[in-house]
C-alpha cells in the first residue's frame, strides 16, 4: 500500500518452472509494483512471496537476486560512464558464492553480450547506446546473475516492429536454454506470440488468467482496456 492506495490487492500469481507467463493490464494496473514486491524493492504489507519453497518477502533485493530471481527495469539503469562490457561484469561479480574473478567476469560478459546482440558494442560507454540497445543491456545484466527466473519489465517498449521480432526470438532462445520468464508487456503481439499463460491486472487486482487467446477475448479485459461503454457496443 502507498498511503491509502492499494497498488497490488490480493494478487495470487504462480509461475511454474519452464513457463513464459505474461503480465498485462492498463497503465497504473500495478504490474511494475508487483515486480518490485517480488524483487524486494517494495515490501508487501500483507501476504507472502515464495520462490522455490523459500520466502522472499523481507529479504533485500541483492539477496533475492542471489537466490536466482533477476529483473530488468522499465527505465534502463546502466552505469552510464562504464563500458557496456563492464556493466555486465558488475552483476557477475556480486552474484554470491559463484561470483568469478574480474578477468573471468569480463569473459562472461563478452559471452552474454554476444548472446543478446551487443558484442560489437562491448567497449561503448553505456550512455552512447540507443533505446533498443539499452533494453538489451538490461537483459544482459540480468543474465549475468545466472538466474532461474527473469522478470522482464516492458523490454519491448519503444521498439520498432522489426526490433520486437528480434526481441521475441531472443527470449525464445533464452527460454529454450532453461530460463523461466515473467513478461510485463504492453506489446500484445509479443504477449500473444511468446506466453503460455497470461495474467491481467486492473486497479491492482487480478481480473483474468489463462491462455493468451482466451484472455484477450474476456469481456472484463476488454472493458479494462477500452472502457465499459466501448466494450458493450
Amino acid at each position: 500500500m502507498f498511503g491509502r492506495l492499494t497498488a497490488v490487492d490480493r494478487v495470487d500469481l504462480a509461475v511454474e518452472p519452464g513457463e513464459i507467463v505474461g503480465l498485462i493490464g492498463p497503465n497504473g494496473a500495478g504490474k511494475s509494483t508487483l515486480i518490485n514486491v517480488i524483487t524486494g524493492i517494495e515490501p508487501p504489507t500483507a501476504g507472502s512471496v515464495v520462490f522455490d519453497g523459500q520466502r522472499l518477502d523481507g529479504l533485500r533485493p541483492a539477496a533475492i537476486a542471489r537466490l536466482g530471481v533477476a529483473r530488468t527495469f522499465q527505465i534502463a539503469q546502466p552505469f552510464r560512464h562504464m563500458t557496456v562490457r563492464q556493466n555486465v561484469a558488475v552483476p557477475a561479480l556480486f552474484r554470491g558464492r559463484s561470483a568469478p574473478r574480474v578477468s573471468h567476469a569480463l569473459r562472461e560478459a563478452d559471452a552474454i553480450l554476444e548472446t543478446v546482440g551487443l558484442g560489437p558494442k562491448r567497449d561503448f560507454p553505456a550512455h552512447a547506446l540507443t533505446t533498443p540497445d539499452l533494453r538489451r543491456l538490461e537483459l544482459a545484466k540480468a543474465l549475468a546473475l545466472r538466474p532461474r527466473l527473469v522478470l522482464l519489465d516492458e523490454v519491448m517498449a519503444g521498439l520498432t516492429p522489426a526490433e520486437v521480432n528480434e526481441a521475441m526470438e531472443l527470449l525464445r532462445r533464452l527460454h529454450g536454454d532453461g530460463l523461466t520468464l515473467l513478461v510485463v508487456e504492453h506489446v500484445l503481439r509479443a504477449v500473444m506470440g511468446l506466453c503460455h499463460r497470461v495474467v491481467v491486472l486492473h486497479y491492482g487486482r487480478k481480473i483474468a488468467e489463462g491462455p493468451p487467446a482466451r484472455v484477450t477475448e474476456d469481456p472484463a479485459v476488454i472493458a479494462a482496456y477500452v472502457g465499459t461503454r466501448a466494450a458493450t457496443r
